[in-house]
């Protein structure tokens, strides 16, 4: 459903660009982030988990991702009774041109298709090892959220994951809400349920 493509790219630097964030150049600038609380950490939990091949440097995010994964998770937690994985997060320029020396579909580490990862707005959900169901469920969740700009999502099929750029819109839209769509097998079209945490803080 959710193509990589070019256009993409430019759809989530320009978020980027609009929230004058910076791409994280080295550990050093990653610290600093990490340290006044621009990056926070992603809380692993019942609905959610982390891959332990993530290097715990980079298990971090903005505040609005944060809690788009949280909501998240919950939500597909309460249907499936399963855990998403958080396959990676935060990356900085040194990470994703090492990452492209041996993967050559990695994003650029500048210019106006740089990963969104360099930003911390970014995160990778595993999708290997889901169900059909349960891939439907995501793609009907991530359609409704792109539709109101919230998020830009890609399906990617080296990787086979999930890759979520969550727009800075995110935290305005989730203060004024209490539902988010799920959708449940015999419906054909997606219903809502109550987000975990939604328009309570």
């Amino acid at each position: 459903m959710f193509r990589p493509s070019h256009e993409s790219l430019l759809v989530q630097n320009a978020e980027i660009d609009r929230l004058e964030l910076p791409r994280i150049q080295d550990e050093t600038e990653l610290e600093a982030l990490k340290a006044d609380g621009s990056l926070l950490p992603i809380r692993p939990g019942d609905a959610l988990r982390i891959d332990p091949r993530l290097d715990p440097s980079r298990r971090y995010c903005r505040p609005w991702t944060r809690d788009f994964i949280e909501d998240l998770s919950q939500a597909y937690y309460n249907r499936f009774h399963a855990q998403i994985q958080v396959n990676s997060a935060v990356r900085t320029v040194k990470v994703q041109k090492k990452l492209r020396r041996h993967n050559r579909n990695a994003a650029p580490a500048d210019g106006e298709t740089a990963s969104s990862h360099l930003a911390g707005v970014t995160v990778d959900l595993q999708r290997r090892g889901m169900s059909k169901d349960q891939i439907r469920w995501m793609e009907h969740y991530l359609f409704y959220m792109k539709a109101l700009g919230l998020v830009e999502p890609e399906e990617e099929r080296r990787q086979w994951v999930f890759h979520i750029m969550v727009s800075g819109h995110y935290s305005e839209w989730r203060e004024t809400q209490t539902i988010v769509p799920i959708e449940h097998p015999e419906s054909e079209t997606p219903e809502t349920q109550v987000a975990m945490g939604s328009g309570s803080r």
